[in-house]
């Protein structure tokens, strides 16, 4: 069976797969309304509303009604300059945002995770991934979806040398840990986004692969 989503609410669209994601939504027929706070200006486009500020502080002003949510807020220790700071967007944010939504009225929540997410690895990446996919299953969704993409490949704002070089070889890697184009991903979670399953499904990076062709 296929929801047909109208009301969409979305989280880091100024991000690699972000930006791809916003573009379809807005692209297609059956969205009315896509409804996605950032800390910049988007261009504007009739069916976008677009808060601009801190995604905390914007949280409890939005209103409307939204049919799914996406989640592709995510970052780096680097780029956070901490664990701590880390672990409040990629954990404590990302939570904040799937409860607001649930609030909102959405019914499927798509998110972003990784694909080594295990909330007892030893690796702290790898755990705080894991710990918010278990905040997640605890909000009680009707339908979560949880993807695990490997390296994502993409033109960034900033560039990541490691990224750089690992990239084309990502491609090549075959399984769970072959890297993915984010257009393929922006793809995919539309995709999964309009397929209706009660529970929590986790995608692993081989079938985004697929869905993302």
């Amino acid at each position: 069976m296929y929801l047909t989503p109208q009301h969409i609410l979305l989280a880091g669209a100024t991000g690699l797969t972000g930006e791809h994601l916003l573009d379809r939504l807005l692209n297609e027929p059956t969205v009315s309304r896509v409804l996605a706070p950032t800390r910049k200006p988007l261009s504007k486009h009739p069916r976008l509303e677009n808060p601009v500020g801190e995604l905390n502080a914007l949280l409890p002003t939005l209103s409307g009604r939204v049919d799914i949510a996406f989640c592709c807020l995510g970052t780096t220790i680097k780029q956070a300059g901490s664990q701590e700071a880390f672990r409040a967007v990629d954990l404590d944010l990302v939570a904040a945002f799937g409860k607001r939504a649930r609030e909102l009225g959405a019914r499927h929540l798509v998110v972003i995770s990784a694909v080594t997410a295990d909330p007892k690895s030893s690796i702290f990446y790898s755990r705080v991934k894991g710990e918010m996919e278990q905040a997640l299953k605890a909000q009680d969704w009707p339908q979560l979806t949880i993807v695990r993409p490997s390296l994502l490949i993409g033109s960034r704002n900033e560039q990541r040398l490691a990224e750089q070089i690992a990239g084309p070889l990502a491609k090549l890697i075959p399984g769970k840990y072959r890297g993915i184009e984010a257009c393929c991903l922006a793809r995919a979670l539309w995709r999964l986004a309009l397929e209706e399953q009660d529970g929590v499904r986790i995608v692993e990076a081989e079938e985004l692969n697929k869905l993302g062709k």
